[in-house]
């Protein structure tokens, strides 16, 4: 691989509603669109605008999901945003599909400990794929013809999922449990619309990653509804043993965050997939190592990766340590790639 240099941080601050709600505790996902930054965290059912300023991504607009889009649960429901994508005009939204299993935390006692661990729960909100048009850097509910819309309840991707081969038999485990936990997601435009890369945390087949390609567009008949314009693919990546936690495109390459599957703390690395649309089955020597990321135990977790104007790379983290945080929001880290 070439050279890799972790040469600075920048910092996000955030306006003191957004810090009580510990918004900038749980990134999960980040876009940079010109002087602006997408941000998404996976504890609300918003997404944050920051915009670069003096060195420093600042003055912070929250907007709701529910003023754009039908919730399936409702507007006060989380969605769990875990990835963020950009084509022209247009922003994507996906949450993690994903289901939970309740925490047994220290103090309870044995009884209630066991009684939590055995409840699973199935949040609506989750499951949704957005895509919001782009007026003057802001998502509006219509542009003219473009209207915001959502993929969602009986049409949302885990449901499609019930008859793959593959991925079916996960679909009833928590995403912590290596179930199914879509985390990243990259588009891509051409002349048929825009396609989009859905990176997988889990489940992580005997080492082996997945990732889905699929091409949402208008539903003929609900012009506030997504389908499937044609059936998903998915691509199976050696990425030895770990998950994607977050793609974003780079050229014509795609660039993959990758990290633990399950509960844990590390390795972080970042792989570039070269001509990403090529192979179904992407072995490790088709994969270039491009850098290792940084991670705390308990904390640090990098989440959301994105490429800046100047070629340089942004990482997000959720659950940032202590020296991650400043007075008015964290620190993101820069790395420059030769």
């Amino acid at each position: 691989m070439g050279g890799v240099h972790r040469e600075d941080c920048v910092e996000l601050r955030f306006h003191t509603g957004a810090r009580s709600a510990r918004t900038h505790e749980n990134l999960s996902a980040v876009r940079q669109d010109g002087r602006h930054l997408w941000i998404a965290g996976d504890e609300t059912a918003t997404i944050e605008r920051l915009t670069l300023r003096d060195g420093v991504y600042d003055e912070q607009r929250t907007f709701n999901l529910a003023d754009f889009v039908d919730l399936p649960a409702g507007p006060e429901a989380e969605a769990d945003i875990e990835g963020l994508a950009r084509t022209d005009g247009w922003l994507w939204a996906i949450g993690s599909h994903s289901l939970k299993r309740k925490r047994a935390k220290p103090g309870h006692s044995s009884d209630r400990a066991r009684k939590r661990l055995a409840t699973v729960i199935r949040e609506e909100n989750r499951f949704v794929l957005l895509r919001l048009p782009l007026q003057g850097g802001e998502p509006v509910r219509a542009d003219g013809h473009r209207r915001a819309a959502v993929l969602s309840g009986h049409d949302n991707l885990a449901d499609m999922l019930s008859d793959d081969p593959h991925l079916a038999p996960f679909l009833k485990l928590p995403g912590k449990d290596n179930g199914l936990d879509i985390e990243g997601i990259a588009a891509v435009a051409d002349e048929h619309g825009d396609r989009l890369y859905v990176g997988l945390r889990g489940p992580v087949l005997r080492g082996w990653a997945v990732l889905l390609e699929i091409r949402p567009v208008t539903h003929p008949r609900d012009p506030s509804r997504l389908r499937l314009a044609e059936p998903y693919r998915t691509h199976f990546l050696d990425l030895d043993g770990l998950g994607i936690r977050d793609l974003c495109p780079y050229g014509d390459d795609l660039l993959i965050l990758t990290g633990p599957s399950m509960d844990l703390d590390g390795p972080v690395r970042v792989v570039r997939w070269r001509n990403g649309s090529v192979r179904d089955v992407v072995t490790a020597k088709d994969l270039e190592h491009v850098a290792d990321l940084p991670f705390g135990r308990g904390c640090d977790h990098p989440e959301g990766l994105a490429v800046l104007d100047d070629g340089r790379l942004i990482v997000v983290y959720d659950s940032p340590s202590p020296e991650r945080r400043t007075a008015t929001g964290v620190y993101a880290d820069l790395i420059r790639i030769d």
